[in-house]
This record gives C-alpha cells, structure tokens and sequence, in this order.
C-alpha cells in the first residue's frame, strides 16, 4: 500500500489536473463532471470542526416526474479510528468509541440526516486478525437488548433517524454463539431486526472463522419511514450474488459496513459497490474504518513475513454510488469522517425502467444453472474440438 499521508485520490487530482480538464475526468471516473456539492449546515460543521473529523456534503438526484414527488432521503456515512490503545480496559475502548461516535452522529442529524451507518464492528478494534478468543469476545453483546443498541435507540428517537449499527453480536438463547450482526434501529427507537454477516473471509489477517460463521439471517431488506434498506457486511461485496439477492428483496438502499486495509483490497473498493449498485439499480453505500490498530501480541498472517502487532492502515475512502453508475467522491483516507448525501430514491425505478436489467435478467436460467453447479456430479459447459 503507497504511503497514509496519500489523503485522497480526489485530492491528488485537483492538485495536478487543471480545472476544465477535470471535469472529464470526473465525468469518466465518476460518472459525473460536478460533484453536485450539498450544502451542509453551520452547526454541523462546527461540530466536525470542533472534534476534529472531516464532513463532507453531496446531491444524486432523479428526473421529475408527472406521477411521483420527489422522494428525498439523506443517508449518511460514518468511518472513524479506534480511540484508546488496545491495551486499556474494555468497556473504556467502548466507551470511548460511543463517545467519538455519538458526536458524529450529532453532526449527522443536525444536517438533516435520515438514516446512517457505522463502519463494521464499530464498538471495538479489529482484533479478529490475532485469532486470540480473549479478552476479545468480551465485547460482543446482544443485537436486541445488548448496550449499543439501548445507546443508539435513545439517539434514534431523538433525532429521527434510523441507524445501523454493525456489532459482535453474542447469541444467549443459542448457546452464546458469536456473529458479525448488523443492527437496524428504527427512527422511533424501537429495534426493527438484525442481518448476520453472509460471507466470512479466510484470507491475509481477516482471521474471522475464528469467531463466527456465516449467517443465517438470510437477505433482509427493512422498510422503514425513508425506503427500504439492506446491509452486506464487508467480504459480501465480493459476491455479486449477495448484493443481487437484496435487490431482488427490494432494496432502495444497501450499506456496506467494512473494514478492509489497502495492501489487500484497495484497488477492488472503488469498484465493488459501484458495480452493485448498477447492475441492482439501487444506491449502495460503502464504508470503511480508518488508521492503524496495535494489538499487545504479534501474530502471523500466513505469508511468509515476519509476525507484527499492528493491522492496518484501513483506508477509508468511504462514498455513495447510485443506480446510474454515478457516485459521490470519497471521505479521505486516513482521518475520521462523515459522508452525508442526499439522493431521490425515484431514481431507483427510473433506471430500471431505461436500462430494463431486471426485465432481461433470466433469473430462470441463472437458477438452474446455480442448481447443476451446486451438484456433486456438475462438470463445466465446456466445448473442445
């Protein structure tokens, strides 16, 4: 990975790309010349100042129509760095972290906002690279009536807004059973449901079999007072079936709460929910954590270098993407930040309806396709002279 202090592909191209020219480039990078800047409110972004993280503000609209308002929702997007060194006591990493957050959050409903999501297992380091069960399963907890979610159930009611919160969920009526578990709390505080994590990585430090499996909560998608909306843990962006299947569901909106550092994954960021986002004609948002994490003892990543104590840099870089293929530019990627957007959730069927992907689909011969695949006698369609 090049060096932290590279802030943002953004940056480096309005330093060295004249202005005109720059606008092409964004019309090919981006899908759009002008970032469509939304103007964001005075106190939020005194607070952002205040407490030192970046807020960053942008509009992806629709066409009007005869037969529908507008359907303006504002989603916003939080990456963040851990706070006290992993060395200190639990419940204060916690506490810090909420602290931090909540703040955030703040911003985040002072511009507006309608629903946000955290970065994955926002509450705690990504310790799942050292493979130690302890003290680390510490911090998992209940989805429905664990800590965070009674916090973020009082901060939803007041600010009316729907919050996602992705946890280390500890299952007590089956067995204390541990998963990587997205909350969904409703604008009126009330817990609306949770998703467990579908796809779970074996590769590099990403050591997560260690601690939980893949879900079992199959794809929901909750209807809430501002559309309907999904969330894909982290490695389910590398399967296109998984952001497929939301879609199918219904999804509006879809977030991708992760945390991913750039010698594994960078190149592929940009990319993944961009690409989801068109082919399922949906908004998808795309959030990473941010910084180093040091952890008391060195572990080893399978590759054949020395063993190390820190992971990271997580690269940030967190930005929205809409069903006509434009998006929004990026947080930074090395400084905590929120990302707000508002967008017209009517774009979601206009775009159905001018490229017709769900009308060509297949999805008959896709589905019997799948299911010869899925068998122990499948043998590729493979023709040989």
């Amino acid at each position: 990975m090049s060096s932290i202090n590279f802030k943002s592909l953004e940056e480096c191209l309005e330093k060295h790309i004249p202005a005109d020219e720059l606008k092409e480039v964004k019309r090919i990078l981006y899908g759009r010349s002008d970032d469509n800047v939304l103007e964001l409110p005075a106190e939020a972004k005194n607070i952002a100042a205040e407490n030192g993280f970046e807020i960053k503000g942008y509009r992806i609209l629709a066409k009007e129509e005869q037969m529908r308002k507008p359907r303006l929702v504002k989603i916003g997007a939080i990456q963040n760095s851990i706070v006290l060194p992993t060395t200190a006591p639990l419940e204060k990493q916690r506490e810090a972290i909420w602290k931090k957050v909540t703040t955030m959050i703040k911003a985040a409903a002072a511009a507006g906002v309608n629903v946000v999501c955290m970065q994955e297992a926002w509450t705690m380091p990504f310790a799942f690279c050292t493979r130690e069960k302890f003290p680390w399963c510490d911090f998992a907890e209940e989805a429905e009536n664990g800590p965070t979610t009674k916090m973020l159930q009082e901060l939803a009611k007041a600010y009316n807004m729907v919050i996602i919160s992705s946890i280390l969920e500890r299952d007590v009526e089956h067995g204390d059973t541990i998963w990587n578990t997205a909350v969904v709390i409703s604008n009126h505080g009330r817990y609306m449901g949770k998703h467990r994590k579908n796809h779970i990585p074996r590769v590099g430090d990403f050591n997560e079999a260690t601690y939980y499996l893949e879900g079992n909560t199959g794809h929901p998608v909750f209807e809430t007072d501002f559309g309907k909306i999904a969330i894909n843990i982290c490695y389910g962006r590398h399967h296109p079936q998984n952001w497929m299947m939301f879609g199918l569901n219904g999804a509006e909106i879809v977030f991708n709460p992760s945390a991913t550092v750039g010698a594994l994954s960078e190149p592929l960021w940009s990319i993944e929910a961009r690409n989801a986002a068109i082919a399922n004609s949906y908004f998808s948002v795309a959030i990473n954590r941010v910084g180093n994490e040091e952890f008391p003892n060195e572990y080893t990543s399978g590759d054949g270098k020395p063993a190390h104590k820190v992971f990271g840099p997580f690269y940030g870089s967190s930005y929205v993407a809409a069903p006509d293929g434009t998006r929004t530019p990026s947080l930074s990627r090395d400084q905590d930040g929120l990302l707000i957007t508002e967008v017209d959730l009517n774009l979601c069927r206009q775009i159905k309806d001018f490229w017709t992907f769900r009308m060509t689909q297949r999805l008959d011969m896709y589905a019997e396709s799948f299911k010869r695949a899925s068998q122990l006698d499948f043998k590729p369609q493979i023709i040989r002279e």
